[in-house]
Order: structure tokens, then sequence, then C-alpha cells
């Protein structure tokens, strides 16, 4: 039962933390990689008008959840201006409302947008449409288009790829030639495509978006086709008929209306500017977690203070060391004295360098040695023994300070990061093996107290591996089911296999 329980809480362990990192990263994009960032645009649309006279109402098409994007971020610049948000329709709209305006107006509506691709509700399919009441020769026509097009296609999508297909071709038959405007617009084209698909009671919609490119200071809206096939909108493109959006293309409104509407007014512009810009990806992931009103970022190590993080990148590594020292001391069996001891010496390796801290660490070991053993002749009680060891070792370490300084031997003066309890502890736990046992034992676990100090740093410094446990702390989980596991290990240690390999059968 008790093997069970262990198996179980692992097993639980490593689902929740395996379940929290897919999260973070699948649904809130946190990035796995340090330094990672993202692509993300800023898309403004200008807009600018003449009163006429009397209250004013000006009506702007929005990005409602464009597929393929994400907004981030959304800023109105109208002083002056009252301003409400509301769905009309299939396109969210801004409405800007003023009493008494004066002089040429300039309203801006700015977002910021992303890459994001997400399963998206699958929209109620609408019906057949009616068909058109065409006058001749164009019923004749349409009606002959349709059922040849109806013979060389298979579904709903294919039967637009290839109507639109028929309809750019340098070629075209006569009946596909009568609905063929010279010099006609994209939007004229997909009014034509819809008008014909409807002839076939496809139910089709124009699509407007724009290109999202590195710099456009005039972005020039481009007119898009969707049709239904009774599941999901599908893009066409109306000059190809392939299906799908083009890369980068943000889609801006639905529906054949202009994006700008305003009452009371004279010459009103519209226009669209793009710029790239690329943002830290965990500052991206974070304000996508508040859009989606995620709990997760609220308990994240990112709403604590700066200096407060910098410490935790230090902190959290220690759980991974502590793994490592129970993997050296029970599976390979490297003797250490104490437990913790090499993981805060690893600590201080990250200030002193690995080589300058070890040469000292050896260094202040040795004197402190040297002094305890002078103090065994005292003969003084524990208690004092250990106070006044950490006294010599605190004026070691600031003697070697003023030493190395004065040589130019700038490593030196990190000495004062070393924890000096552990220092002094270490000492203490160094003489008593040194006599009870003998000095190559005591020299031994110095010795396997450094390697492990030194494994510990080379993997605690590893920045790859900092970022994964300060951005997914959950990983922690898994260092605690490694370590109760090896918790269990009762096996061959493999210094022990080397160390009675006399016994092997032969």
């Amino acid at each position: 039962m008790k093997r069970l329980h262990l198996t179980l809480l692992v097993l639980g362990l490593l689902a929740t933390s395996l379940a929290l990192v897919v999260y973070k990263v699948n649904v809130l994009g946190f990035p796995l990689k340090p330094a990672q960032t993202v692509d993300n645009w800023v898309v403004e649309a200008r807009v600018a008008f003449e009163p006429s006279g009397g209250a004013l109402t000006a009506r702007l098409a929005l990005p409602d959840d464009p597929p393929g994007f994400g907004i981030l971020d959304e800023n109105f610049i109208s002083r002056g201006y009252g301003l409400t948000t509301a769905q009309q329709g299939e396109n969210r709209e801004a409405q800007w409302t003023t009493r008494t305006p004066s002089g040429r107006q300039v309203l801006y509506y700015r977002a910021t947008v992303y890459e994001l691709n997400r399963e998206r509700p699958a929209p109620p399919y609408p019906g057949p449409v009616s068909v058109p009441d065409y006058d001749e020769p164009y019923r004749s026509a349409a009606l002959a288009l349709l059922d040849s097009v109806r013979d060389r296609s298979a579904d709903i999508t294919s039967f637009a790829s290839v109507l639109v297909s028929d309809l750019n071709s340098p070629a075209p038959d006569e009946n596909a030639a009568l609905f063929i405007q010279r010099n006609a617009s994209d939007a004229d084209k997909v009014r034509t495509t819809i008008e014909l698909l409807a002839g076939a009671r496809i139910p089709a919609r124009m699509v407007h978006g724009i290109t999202l490119t590195d710099w456009a200071r005039q972005a020039a809206p481009l007119a898009w086709l969707e049709v239904h096939n009774t599941r999901e909108w599908v893009p066409i493109n109306p000059h190809t008929g392939t299906a799908g959006y083009p890369d980068n293309f943000l889609v801006w409104w639905y529906g054949d209306r202009e994006p700008l509407l305003v009452d009371r007014a004279n010459r009103p512009e519209i226009s669209f500017a793009v710029t790239r810009n690329i943002h830290d990806a965990i500052d991206v992931a974070e304000q996508r977690a508040q859009l989606m009103d995620s709990r997760v970022v609220d308990f994240s190590l990112f709403g604590l203070p700066v200096q407060t993080q910098n410490m935790y990148r230090v902190l959290l590594m220690v759980p991974v060391g502590a793994l490592i020292i129970v993997l050296l001391r029970n599976v390979v069996g490297i003797q250490t004295f104490g437990t913790f001891m090499p993981v805060l010496i690893a600590l201080s390796f990250r200030e002193t360098q690995l080589l300058g801290g070890i040469i000292l660490f050896t260094l202040i070991v040795s004197l402190g040695l040297a002094i305890r053993f002078y103090l065994e002749h005292l003969k003084l009680l524990l208690v004092p023994r250990l106070a006044s060891v950490v006294i010599v070792v605190i004026m070691l370490m600031a003697g070697i300070s003023i030493l190395s300084h004065n040589l130019g031997i700038e490593q030196g003066l990190s000495l004062a990061l070393f924890p000096m309890v552990i220092l002094a502890m270490t000492i203490e736990r160094m003489s008593l093996v040194w006599e009870e046992h003998s000095p190559a034992d005591a020299i031994k676990q110095g010795l396997g107290s450094l390697a492990v100090a030194a494994v510990s740093y080379l993997i605690m410094i590893n920045r790859q591996l900092e970022h994964l446990i300060f951005v997914f702390p959950e990983l922690l989980l898994i260092v605690l089911a490694l370590t109760l596991l090896l918790g269990r290990y009762t096996g061959y240690r493999l210094t022990e296999l080397l160390r009675f390999r006399a016994l092997k059968a032969p």
C-alpha cells in the first residue's frame, strides 16, 4: 500500500506539472526559450471629416475576433467625443458622438494584434439564399454558367473556386464573359460572384481586411469572398479561387458596406496604417492571459517586484541542485560534508566563477581547519568552539579579500558571498572526520563536496534551465517527484560496484 501511495503521489505531481506547462505554452503562449520575441503589428485607422452642423455621429467598423489573430490592446483618440462600442450585425462598431463640433475633425483607432491560431466556435448555418431575379440575357447565361461549374466541382468550396476561376479566366466562355466588367474593382468582382453564387442558393459574403506588413503608411483594404459550406465560412481568393486567406491578412469588417459612416458631415475620409513591432514573448503572454481572464498569471512570479523576482531566479534553482545531490549521493555514491552544503557553495560559485570559487573555498577551509586543530588543544565546549570557528572564518575571509584586492585579484572580493556558517560547519565536520576516521576520509569527503558543488553549479547556471524553472515554477513538482522516487532507491551505488568488483563471479 505504501509503494502504491508513493506511485500515485508521483503520478499526480507529474500530471499536475505537465498540465500547467502545456496550458501556459499552448494557450497563453509562454515561451520555452529565454529572450524569445513575438511579432505583433500596430494597425491604425485615421478618420477625418468636416462637420456640416448639428449633433454628429461617426461609426467605424472594428476588428472583432479576427481569424488567425488576437487583439492585445485597443486605443481610441477622440478628445471631446463620447465613445461606445457595440455589436451591429456581423461587425463590431465604435460610435463617436458630439453635440457641437467645429472645424475639421480627426479621430484615431489603434489596435495591437498578434498571430493567434485557436479553435473558433462554428457559426450557425444561415441557410440557402434566395435565387435572384435575373433579367435576360443574364438569367440564361447565369444558369448555363452555374450548370457548367456544378459539373466540374464536388462541393460548395470547390464550386465557388471553379466559379471564381472562370470569371478570372484570360479566355472566358460567352456565359462568363457576360458578367465580367472591364477594370472592375475587387469589390465589384466579389459582388458579381456573390450574386452568381446566390443563383446556386449558396450563402456568400464580402470580407474586407488589410495585409499586415513591416510598415505601410497607406494600407489599402482588400475585398475578399467567403462562402458557407454548411459548417463554416470558407475564404476564397477573388482573383485565383484558392481557399484560405493570404499570410498576415487581418479581417477588419464584413459585408458590402463602407467602414466609416458619418452623419451630418462632409468629405469623410478613412485611411489605414500598419507598423510591425517585436515584443518580449513573456509580456505578450501576460497580456494574453489578462484578456482571457486566466487566473494562472495571478499566481505567477512576474507579479512580484523586480528585486524579488531576481532573488527567486536564484532560489528556484536550489531544488534542482538538491536533486543533483540526491542523485550523486544515493545513486553514484559520492560522499559529501552535509546534504545542502554543496548547493550553497554552488550558489556562491555564481559570483566567484567556478575556478576562482574552488581555489577560495579550498584556501579558507584549509586555513580554518588549521585553526580548528589549534582550538582542539584548548579543550573548548562545542558551542564556544563553533562560535570561535565562525569568528575565525570571518576574519580569514576579510583578510583574504583585503590581500587579494591589494594584489589586484578582484575574484577575492566575492569571498564574502560564501555562506560563513556553512564554512564553519564544514571545517568542524572535516576535523571530526579527520580525527575519528582518517585524513584520507576527510580529504575524500572534502573533494566529493567540491565535485558535487561544481556539477551543481554547471547545471544551475544553465540559462535555458533557469528560464524554464522561473517561467514554469510548476516544473519543481517534477523535481519533487524525481526526488521522492530516488528516496526509495535501495540498489547498488556506482561507487560500490567499483569497490566490490573483486567479489563479482568469474
